[in-house]
Parts: C-alpha cells; structure tokens; sequence
C-alpha cells in the first residue's frame, strides 16, 4: 500500500458541496476583497488564540514582515532568527532592509536554543527577534524568552506559522505573545484554499500600525500615513476558513493520535520520536525522527521505494543558505542546527489518516531496522 507525505484532500461529508455554494455566493455578489469573511475569521481568531487582535493578510510571509515593521524595525537593525525554520523568517528580515544574526537550536526540542539567544543579545543587541514554533509545539523555555525580551527591551516575534491548535499551558501558545504570525498555507494545521496568514497581538499600537501596513499605509481611503503595500486577505481564502473552522478539533484530534501511534510504535528503535516538552499539547502538524545521519539516506530510499512518503523538514540550517552570506550579520552556534538538518526525517501525518496507512508505515520503518 502506498501512503503519501501528505494528502489535503481528506475532506469532512459535506465539506465541498458547501465550498462550491459560498465560491457561488461569494461569485454571484462579488464579494472578493474585506466584509463579512474577513470580519467573522479575524474575530475567530481572536477568540480562539486569546488575544485583542487578528490582522488578515496575504500569507504567512507577509505576516511575519508587517509584524516586524509593525514593531517599528528598520534598515540596519539587528534581528535574531533560529537557525532552524523556513526561510521565509530570515528572508522577512532581509526583505524590511534589517540585518539578521542567526541563533542555534536545542538539541532537545529542536527550538530556539535560550542560552545562546541571550548570547546573541548581549553581543549584538538586536531591535528584536524571532522565536519560531517548529514542528507543532514551541520551546520548552518559552516564558523565559517571553520575559528576557520584556526585561531588554527587544520585541519578540513569535513565528507560529506550524503552531496553530498547540497549546501551552492549557492555552493557545499565541495568547501571550507580544506579536505572534500565523500561516494558512494549505498544508498547515488549518489551511486555506491559496496562499493566507495573519498577526495576532493585544498590543494596540501594533495593531494599528500593522492594519494599516497590510493596506498600502492607508488612515482613510485616500489617505496614507505609512508606506505599506497591499497585503490583504482576499474573501475567498477567509470563507474557506470559516467553513473550515467547525472542524478544526477533529482534525487536530486526528493529527495527534497519529503523532501518538507513531511515538508508540517505533519507541524501540534505534531512533528518536521527538516528543513536545512539559507543559505543551502539539497540534500534530508534523511528525519528527531523528535518525544516524549515516543511515538516512538509505532508510528515506527504502521507504520511496514502498510507495510511502517521507520529507526532511529541514534539509539545511539558514546560516547555510547560498543567499545568505550576503545578508547575515553575525551567527551565534550553528552545530545543533547543522546536525539537526543531516539527521532530520518526517513521516507521512495528515488528518484523517487511516490505521492500516500508520501500520504501513511503521512496518516499513521496523522492517529496514529488522
């Protein structure tokens, strides 16, 4: 049986039918940009992830630059940025004109690593920093990143594009972030039909800034009191979100079981499970093994081999980018990064997910490992 990395069509009875009666309705009274879409999934947002304000915009990357220059960051200030993430966090600091220093990972759970970014501060002392919630759960030191940004003064950006339904504490992880970003890319925990994000914050000076970023700069209609650009969410991508919302909780309830069946059936291997820390509840967004970088390639061929998916989620650290010479301004560590990236694979783990395709999986893991 052939088990993809991923499969987004796994949809709820029903779902596409309603689908195609709001693209009809949404169509028929063209209804594209702002109203009511917009102002029911921003206000969602809001209740959902406890705080004062959600800014809809055009995706994930523009959401984590208007909440840099809603911070007030300019050409040539310093921002810290793990070393493990997606590019488009070192690239969102290129593109506002500051300079990024990157920042090793823990090599326990695979996030930002707390001494290092104190390092970094002290040395370079940035204008602010990323944090990034890798995976589907965040750091383990969350609130002491939380509290030493607060003490120095650095505004910390919590890049929670993977995060969306992790909780922390018994709360959403982006309760109390001073800026927090969300990506709705398809493939995420709750995912749009195209490309859209968002900035969460309880922050009123930020959010007004950021409000009025993502829509050219404008005070009113005519009017501009920044340089922004167009950022806006369109309606389409907030109605399927609003559809899809009534079902989040049992994705996400179908997402952590496979997370949890795989924690329990490959326990003893000779690899690593990545497990969240205390005090987290994952969304199931991504399973994490860590394996001998030596067998790596050889264990990825034979699982493409029995039709079964397989990503590695990342391939190579930021520092070591070929683009990223010319903009990087410093790097602090780098080896946990390093050896993260040579040793990282991902299983197949998407809602809805069947047990035979789990046991698939894990019989092809345990059967190269015999």
């Amino acid at each position: 049986m052939s088990v993809p990395f991923i499969d987004l069509k796994r949809f709820e009875d029903g779902f596409i039918d309603s689908w195609m009666e709001k693209v009809r309705d949404l169509s028929e009274n063209t209804r594209f940009i702002g109203g009511p879409e917009i102002e029911a999934i921003e206000s969602t947002l809001r209740d959902y992830c406890g705080v004062k304000h959600a800014i809809g915009c055009a995706n994930g990357t523009d959401a984590l630059q208007l909440a840099l220059r809603g911070a007030g960051v300019e050409r040539g200030d310093i921002v810290l940025v793990p070393d493990l993430t997606f590019w488009a966090t070192f690239e969102a600091v290129v593109n506002v004109g500051a300079d990024p220093v990157t920042v090793d990972v823990s090599a326990e759970d695979l996030q930002l690593d707390f001494d290092r970014f104190k390092e970094a501060c002290e040395k370079y002392k940035p204008k602010a920093a990323f944090i990034v919630h890798l995976y589907g759960w965040g750091s383990g030191r969350l609130e002491e990143f939380r509290k030493y940004a607060l003490e120095q003064n650095i505004v910390l950006i919590e890049d929670g594009a993977q995060a969306f339904g992790v909780q922390k504490d018994g709360q959403s992880i982006y309760a109390n972030a001073q800026i927090s970003t969300i990506s709705f890319y398809p493939a995420k925990v709750f995912g749009a039909a195209g490309d859209a994000g968002a900035v969460l914050t309880s922050d009123d000076e930020f959010a007004s800034r950021i409000r009025s970023l993502e829509n050219h700069g404008r005070t009113t209609h005519y009017s501009y009191g920044l340089v922004g650009w167009n950022s806006r969410m369109d309606s389409f991508q907030a109605a399927f979100l609003n559809l899809s919302f009534p079902h989040l909780e049992a994705r996400l309830k179908s997402r952590r079981a496979v997370a949890n069946q795989y924690r329990e059936k490959l326990a003893n291997l000779p690899i690593r499970v990545v497990n969240a820390p205390a005090g987290y509840l994952e969304n199931g967004y991504l399973n994490v093994l860590i394996v001998d970088e030596a067998r790596r390639p050889d264990l990825e061929k034979s699982m493409k081999e029995k039709g079964i998916g397989c990503g590695i989620v990342y391939p190579g650290p930021m520092s070591q980018q070929d683009a990223s010479p010319k903009f990087l301004k410093g790097k602090v560590g780098g080896e946990n990064a390093e050896r993260i990236c040579k040793s990282v694979l991902n299983l197949p783990l998407f809602p809805y997910m069947r047990s035979e395709e789990v046991d698939e999986v894990v019989d092809a893991v345990k059967a190269f490992y015999g």
